[in-house]
């Protein structure tokens, strides 16, 4: 693939997925070189003044107040990186960490945290060169960003700490940098702190959650369109008059896909002069529900594609514009001689915008696998099927059928309710009270990674029980579009003859969704 050029201003999540996954190479830009060479000078004319500035002078956090002395700051950098690497637990996939070291040399790319263009070269030269590190997924609070699980990011650049492999094992840095003919880096001033002072773990995990996400909610609507017709449901709470009336953007969507999705269903025909007025909320309101949905992801990608191309370390390096002057807003700060520059202690490592937006998303996704749940139980229940056999099963008594998922499905939603708790409302202090409000930020992430995965096995237990529910209902067929999903399902799935386990279908049919193929029956 053609090298995506980082410049830290337009970066998309869809290039995040190329490098993550796609393995896309990664250069930077040439212009953004030239900013981060101006912002560079900066540090280095300060360095050389012994001016007093935070993290470039100073120690971090609670002791910014000590004074480093300029043969200190060289050892400064590699104690800044040995020290915060101290994190915890199972590591990062391999796609994620790749998002996070791409996402990290992309803000960087700015020109405003003032690093020396080889630490960002360095960064994508991991990436080329399928240089993975091993980045333990707990110990971060979220602010100063992701300051444990960046500094991990961070020691394999200096040749220590540990990379994965392919597998997940673990190899020491020092082997992998060999192999792939990569010199460890000396860092200089401020490069340490700019390198671990971040949002990147969070938001790299968040990324390719809202990717996989949006797939997850078209397949949902598919699925969903699946569910109702087996269920003889009507199409009437579908119409565009409905919901032009209450024109939510992901609602009218939905709507739309699911007209589309019944349009010619035999099933759909042979009741039309049935009587029945409305179905359950579960099917009524699939556009009411999956609809928001589709809004809270519209939201969420704003806030990470706005993330993804901001600068989020402290301080930052503020260059005068051609005119002349700094902005006046940045006047009081430490200036360089000539007046034309500014370096300017702030907070834009906080993570509280991502944090909240992954925990906006676990509650979306909850709500998507909670309305799936209802819908497999009324598939199941002989109280509310339609005259379908209970639990789906041939010869139900002797066979439970689908009995047993359902009840998988109601573990998964309801351990979904849990994880949805919003972790930004908490806050720990930390950095002996100089960091006293935090985002907790990593913890919204990783939890929404698990409501991720539940909610995709809740639709792959609706896929296959509606499925086996519309083979009941022959002769009479579904839609055209119906029938296409119903064949995806069944290469992976064969229709249940009789009881068996059922789990390994589910794990393909998971994998049918993530892979886009409901969401294509939709184009």
């Amino acid at each position: 693939m053609q090298a995506l050029h980082i410049n830290g201003n337009d970066l998309t999540l869809e290039n995040v997925h190329e490098v993550a996954v796609d393995k896309r190479p990664v250069l930077l830009a040439s212009d953004a070189r030239e900013a981060v060479d101006r912002a560079r000078a900066v540090v280095d004319e300060l360095v050389a003044s012994n001016q007093l500035s935070y993290a470039i002078t100073t120690g971090v956090g609670k002791l910014s107040d000590v004074r480093i002395a300029g043969d200190q700051i060289r050892e400064l950098q590699v104690n800044l990186v040995r020290s915060h690497a101290v994190g915890v637990g199972e590591p990062l996939s391999i796609a994620e960490t790749r998002a996070m070291i791409l996402l990290r040399a992309n803000s960087l790319s700015k020109g405003h945290s003032g690093v020396r263009a080889v630490v960002i070269d360095a960064l994508c030269e991991l990436l080329d060169r399928g240089v993975t590190p091993c980045v333990p997924s707990q110990g971060s609070v979220g602010a100063s960003g992701d300051l444990a699980p960046l500094a991990h990011l961070a020691l394999v650049l200096i040749g220590e700490g540990e990379c994965l492999a392919a597998g997940g094992s673990r190899i020491p840095t020092t082997d992998v940098l060999r192999k792939a003919e990569i010199r460890p880096l000396a860092l200089e001033a401020k490069e340490a702190v700019s390198l671990i002072n971040g949002t990147q773990a969070m938001l790299a995990v968040g990324t390719l959650a809202l990717l996989a996400a949006e797939t997850l909610v078209d397949s949902a609507d598919v699925i969903g369109a699946l569910t109702l017709d087996a269920l003889r449901g009507t199409d009437v709470a579908f119409d565009e008059r409905i919901h032009r009336a209450r024109p939510h953007t992901g609602q009218i969507k939905t709507a739309e896909n699911l007209r589309r999705m019944l349009e010619g269903s035999q099933i759909r025909e042979s009741h039309r002069e049935c009587g029945r007025v409305q179905d359950a909320y579960s099917l009524r309101c699939i556009p009411q529900v999956h609809g928001a949905v589709r809004d809270t992801l519209v939201h969420c990608r704003e806030v990470f594609e706005t993330e993804a191309n901001s600068a989020v370390d402290n301080p930052l390096v503020f260059i005068a514009s051609e005119r002349g002057g700094t902005d006046a807003l940045t006047r009081p700060a430490e200036q360089s001689s000539a007046d034309h520059t500014a370096v300017l202690s702030g907070g834009n490592f906080h993570g509280e915008p991502v944090a909240f937006a992954l925990d906006f998303l676990a509650i979306a996704l909850t709500a998507l696998a909670g309305i799936s749940e209802r819908r497999i139980e009324r598939l199941v229940n002989p109280a509310l099927n339609e005259g379908l056999p209970p639990f789906l099963a041939p010869s139900a008594g002797l066979n439970s059928g689908f009995m047993m998922p359902q009840v998988t499905a109601a573990a998964l939603v309801s351990e979904n309710k849990v994880l949805a708790h919003p972790a930004s409302v908490d806050s720990i202090t930390t950095s002996g009270n100089k960091e006293d409000y935090v985002s907790m930020g990593m913890t919204a992430a990783l939890k929404l990674r698990r409501v991720l995965e539940n909610t995709r096995n809740v639709l792959a237990i609706e896929a296959m029980a509606a499925a086996q529910a519309l083979d009941l209902i022959a002769p009479l067929s579904t839609s055209r579009r119906g029938q296409k999903a119903c064949a995806a399902i069944r290469v992976v799935s064969p229709k249940l003859e009789k009881d068996r386990a059922m789990y390994q279908d589910f794990a393909k049919i998971a994998d049918v969704i993530a892979s886009g193929k409901f969401r294509e029956v939709l184009e």
